[in-house]
């Protein structure tokens, strides 16, 4: 199936690992321009090299800080400048710390909020006006279930999330009329780097051991695993494509039909 990338830039935050490197390597399969950034120079270029060599692909990097307005107005600014466009961004940086509410502190709420919200809110705000002179755009927020399944070990994620899913939908409406598309996928837990810290959340949260939070996580999972950075990746490719012509608003659970009480 041809997916209509070749050609079309893509812009992905947290692009260095994890779902945001899966997403970069299909992109680039697909014959898309691709720009990755993330904190850290060093990842990001041992990420492009990898992903170059593995599929022949274009790959621009650039470093930057999502809660900080400047570096996302240079992220995007410096994508503009490399490719002339941005026709896909891939909103996919940041977490947030777990933790029940007796545990948190304002510190992990304002973290939460400033990177997992804020810095989407951030990127959506820089290239929404380039999109609107091209006259098209696509954007894809890759949340997570908690903003649908909050639960109360995971507090600020869950709020986080719920605020990207509903600016989603929001922008969604406001800019269809400009061909511009925004919609959501929410995995549940995924097979990346930062899932063993997720799970010793989960442990101190429940006073267990992190083998026995991560086999509450695939026991809550009714296929039995944990999600794998590709699948994710498969459906955010296809939501940012011209096969997806007319998804707009759409919030995309792809979490194995998880079901978070068993967690506890």
């Amino acid at each position: 199936m041809d997916l209509g990338l070749k050609g079309k830039v893509a812009l992905i935050t947290g692009g260095s690992k994890g779902i945001g490197k899966a997403t970069a390597r299909l992109l680039a399969e697909e014959g898309a321009k691709v720009a990755i950034c993330s904190r850290t120079k060093r990842e990001l270029d041992a990420a492009a090299g990898e992903l170059e060599k593995s599929t022949g692909g274009e790959i621009f990097t650039v470093a930057g800080d999502m809660t900080k307005p400047e570096d996302v107005k240079r992220i995007v600014d410096a994508t503009i400048e490399r490719f002339g466009r941005i026709d896909i961004l891939i909103n996919n940086a940041g977490a947030a710390p777990g933790g029940l509410i007796l545990d948190l502190k304002e510190d992990d709420w304002a973290a939460a909020m400033q990177l997992k919200f804020m810095g989407y809110v951030r990127a959506m705000t820089a290239v929404i006006p380039h999109m609107l002179k091209q006259g098209r755009g696509r954007i894809v927020n890759v949340v997570g279930n908690d903003g649908v399944k909050p639960i109360a070990i995971e507090l600020t994620p869950s709020a986080a999330n719920a605020a990207d899913l509903a600016v989603t939908v929001a922008l969604a409406e406001q800019y269809g009329r400009n061909n511009i598309c925004i919609n959501a996928v929410n995995p549940g837990p995924v097979a990346t780097e930062r899932w063993d810290g997720l799970v010793a959340g989960i442990a101190r949260a429940r006073k267990i051991t992190p083998e026995e939070a991560n086999q509450r996580a695939v026991r809550s999972i009714p296929l039995g695993r944990i999600c794998t950075p590709e699948e994710v990746a498969n459906v955010v490719v296809f939501v940012a494509s011209d096969r997806a012509s007319f998804m707009n608003g759409a919030m995309i659970t792809l979490d194995g039909g998880q079901r978070k009480a068993l967690l506890d």
